[in-house]
C-alpha cells in the first residue's frame, strides 16, 4: 500500500538523514537538509493518499505517528549532540512526544480512541520547521557569500536558534498538556 510505502520510507531516510549530518564532508550537511525535506514531504503526503483512496489502516495509524517522532527526534537528539540547541529542550521535546505517543498506542490497544486535535499537526509542522531553519544554518555554512556571513552572524549573536527552538519546546509541552486535558474522559475512562 502506497501510503504505508512512503511512511517507511521516512523510517528509512533518518538513519541516512543522521549520517550525512554527522559526516565530515563539506556538503554532507546540506544533503541531510535534502533528505530530511524530503522525507518531511513524505509525512504530509502518505496520510493525504490515504485520506484520498480511503487507505487509511490500523498499521498505518500506527506506523505514521511512529516515523514522525522516529525522525523529528533524532534530529533534535543530533542537534542536541552537536550543540546547536540544549539537552534540556530536547529531553521536554522528546518526552511529551514518546509519553502522549506511548499513552495512545495503550489507550488504542484496549479499544480506546484518542482525539487528535489541529493543533498537534500544527506542533509537527512547527518542530519540522524549526529543524530545517537549523538545517540551513548548518548546511549553508561555508559558502562564500558575504550576505549569508552576515545573516549567520545575526542568527548567532542575537541566538536566534536558541529562542526558536525555546518556543519549539513551549509550544510541544503546551500541547501535550492540552492533549491530556482534550482526552480526560476516555483516560479516566481507562485507569477506572
Amino acid at each position: 500500500m502506497t501510503p504505508n510505502l512512503l511512511t517507511i520510507l521516512r523510517i528509512i531516510l533518518t538513519p541516512l538523514f543522521i549520517i550525512l549530518l554527522f559526516s565530515a564532508y563539506s556538503s554532507a550537511r546540506f544533503w541531510a537538509l535534502v533528505v530530511f525535506v524530503i522525507a518531511a514531504v513524505t509525512d504530509a503526503y502518505d496520510g493525504h493518499l490515504a485520506r484520498k483512496y480511503n487507505q487509511v489502516t490500523a498499521q498505518g495509524r500506527f506506523l505514521d505517528p511512529l516515523a514522525d517522532k522516529i525522525l523529528v527526534s533524532s534530529a533534535f537528539i543530533s542537534f542536541a549532540v552537536l550543540g546547536v540547541v540544549e539537552y534540556w529542550m530536547v529531553s521536554l521535546i522528546i518526552f511529551r512526544d514518546l509519553f502522549v505517543t506511548g499513552l495512545r498506542m495503550v489507550m488504542e490497544k484496549n479499544g480506546i480512541s484518542m482525539i487528535t486535535t489541529k493543533i498537534a499537526k500544527a506542533k509537527t509542522f512547527i518542530q519540522i520547521s524549526i529543524i530545517i531553519f537549523i538545517l540551513l544554518f548548518l548546511g549553508l555554512q561555508g559558502i562564500p557569500f558575504e550576505w549569508l556571513k552576515i545573516l549567520f552572524g545575526i542568527i548567532l549573536k542575537f541566538r536566534i536558534i536558541y529562542y526558536l527552538t525555546l518556543v519549539v519546546t513551549v509550544f510541544t509541552v503546551w500541547t501535550g498538556i492540552s492533549y491530556l486535558y482534550n482526552n480526560r474522559t476516555a483516560i479516566r475512562q481507562f485507569t477506572s
